[in-house]
């Protein structure tokens, strides 16, 4: 009876991540959000802090962070002026740097990505699948180019 269940929950868990992994970039998985705080496991209470400033710097810079945990971003805007927060590997980040300059900035908040107004401090949660190394960056006109980005290295 124990393994049947075993068993079961690993068809289960493979079938999950098959189907939440289409359409997706090999490093970075789609977010999931949550209006409550995570959860009180250790596993589950992964919070990193994120200044973003006006002086065009996102802190840390480096990240580290685990696959297949969900971690949650606190980030405040400690300066002045508009910025984001923007998960997501290389080609992610040029993607969102075209949409963002079409579109004339970004307008609302997506799953890997937020809009922090001055003074303003939001949560991000989101769950990488796979190790690897992606980037958090600031894609207000400009931003991401002087440097407004930071590096996570996601361990397996």
């Amino acid at each position: 009876m124990h393994l049947r269940r075993l068993a079961l929950a690993a068809i289960l868990a493979v079938l999950v991540a098959a189907c939440s992994s289409a359409g997706v970039s090999p490093s970075v998985a789609p977010a999931t959000r949550s209006p409550s705080p995570p959860a009180t496991s250790p596993a589950a209470a992964t919070r990193i802090e994120v200044s973003l400033t006006d002086a065009l710097k996102m802190e840390p810079g480096s990240m580290t962070v685990p696959a297949g945990v969900p971690v949650t971003f606190v980030v405040s805007n400690r300066g002045a002026i508009d910025h984001e927060f923007y998960l997501g590997d290389e080609e992610a980040q040029a993607e969102h740097e075209t949409e963002m300059q079409s579109a004339g900035g970004m307008r609302h908040d997506e799953p890997e990505g937020i809009a922090v107004k001055p003074g303003e401090t939001k949560e991000l949660t989101y769950t990488f699948t796979r190790a690897g190394q992606v980037f958090a960056g600031c894609h207000v006109a400009g931003h991401y180019a002087a440097g407004m980005k930071a590096a996570i290295t996601v361990t397996g």
